[in-house]
């Protein structure tokens, strides 16, 4: 299917250096992780072997030292494969998930831990959610006590991702009572720590789709962290967290912009492989219009993301690009999902055809790790000039 983002012939390389890379894991494969909920560690083993982890990260430290554009285009060709979020997850925090270690982290922080996070050798998870905050992370309870030696932490999260396997937890934490500050984002503080067990208890959540890679809560319950394990200043969590976002929407938009095109792709071939009443499904129009009107949407939000990575590997602002992509590749990813069960009929309500695990992965974009109605308020807002409305 026509690639529409223009690429350059090293990122072509990447793109096709990346497939080679994950084609022994075909749909039987990440059928049988959906099945099972085995966390895909050969995937993640063959990932990290050909250096993918680090691929945004500075080469000192083990890393390729490309950009945005590039992790995108590794992401975007991992979903379309047919790995679906089942895979991207699996690796996502990798990507720039740790990049607030490299950005604010003292030298040793990062000589410590980002090599063995690059190789796969260091396994960690990201806590920030939590019960009842949600989004409005400047309500976050979770507490990082100062003691003589650091902090002890206290709290709960949600929707931890990979904290089954981690041994690190890149955990945000309040260290100044909200109504000590000045504005309420401030007095939140960032830890790169031991995912201790005797003090963490991780419990996954049941959920709708990629069964393979688990979420959590976590239960926190006098967690000491040494004070070498800060980052960078206390109080300034926030602002850091503030860092990887941008980035991390251009990810989610081009994941679910290349599981969209993976659904595609299979509907198309079964559209023009069924035949009832003597003709190809796909010869009718009721069949093709869907199918092209979600090309053309996925085509779209590709060019958005792309514009927005662009921005942000040339150092330029690109929040209304990011936030606009996130929207536009979400919402066309699970419209071409669903479009792909239903051009299946009846098939596409069974597992044999695996756009029905598509759809339902699909629609795990579209709320996390924010969702399509904030997307629209930060727009209007900052991009339109209209007043605040919450």
């Amino acid at each position: 299917m026509h690639q529409i983002a223009p690429m350059s012939e090293d990122q072509m390389a990447i793109k096709d250096a990346v497939a080679k890379t994950i084609a022994p894991f075909d749909d039987e494969y990440w059928g049988k992780t959906d099945e099972t909920g085995k966390w895909p560690e050969e995937f993640c083993d063959a990932m990290a072997k050909g250096g993918w982890l680090g691929i945004a990260f500075p080469e000192e430290y083990g890393g390729a030292g490309l950009g945005l554009t590039e992790a995108a285009l590794m992401m975007q060709t991992v979903t379309r494969s047919g790995a679906g979020y089942s895979g991207a997850s699996a690796i996502h925090l990798n990507i720039f998930g740790p990049k607030p270690l490299e950005k604010f982290g003292t030298e040793e922080q990062k000589q410590e831990n980002l090599p063995k996070i690059i190789s796969g050798k260091e396994k960690m998870c990201f806590a920030v959610t939590e019960p009842n905050s949600g989004l409005d992370t400047s309500s976050l309870e979770t507490k990082a006590e100062r003691t003589n030696n650091g902090y002890v932490i206290n709290g709960r999260k949600i929707w931890t991702t990979g904290a089954q396997r981690a041994d690190k937890i890149l955990i945000i934490a309040r260290t100044t009572p909200k109504d000590q500050c000045a504005k309420p984002h401030l007095g939140l503080s960032l830890f790169y720590t031991d995912l201790d067990r005797g003090k963490i208890e991780a419990n996954p959540i049941p959920k709708m789709g990629r069964k393979a890679v688990e979420c959590n809560t976590l239960f926190i319950d006098g967690l000491e962290v040494p004070k070498e394990h800060l980052i960078g200043e206390e109080g300034a969590g926030f602002k850091y967290l503030l860092q990887g976002l941008n980035p991390e929407r251009v990810l989610f938009a081009v994941e679910s912009v290349g599981l969209g095109f993976a659904a595609l792709e299979r509907a198309a071939r079964y559209a023009q492989e069924r035949v009832v009443f003597g003709r190809p499904i796909g010869q009718n129009q009721g069949i093709q219009h869907p199918l092209a009107r979600s090309w053309a949407e996925l085509s779209a939000a590709e060019l958005m993301a792309y514009k927005a990575a662009s921005l942000y590997d040339a150092g330029e602002d690109c929040g209304a690009e990011a936030n606009a992509a996130k929207y536009l590749g979400t919402e066309a990813g699970f419209t071409a999902c669903e479009t792909a069960v239903l051009t299946h009929g009846g098939m596409g309500y069974a597992k044999e055809y695996h756009v029905e695990r598509m759809m339902r992965e699909a629609m795990l974009a579209r709320i996390a790790p924010v969702s399509r109605e904030m997307i629209l308020n930060f727009i209007a807002e900052r991009v339109l000039g209209l007043p605040k409305s919450y």
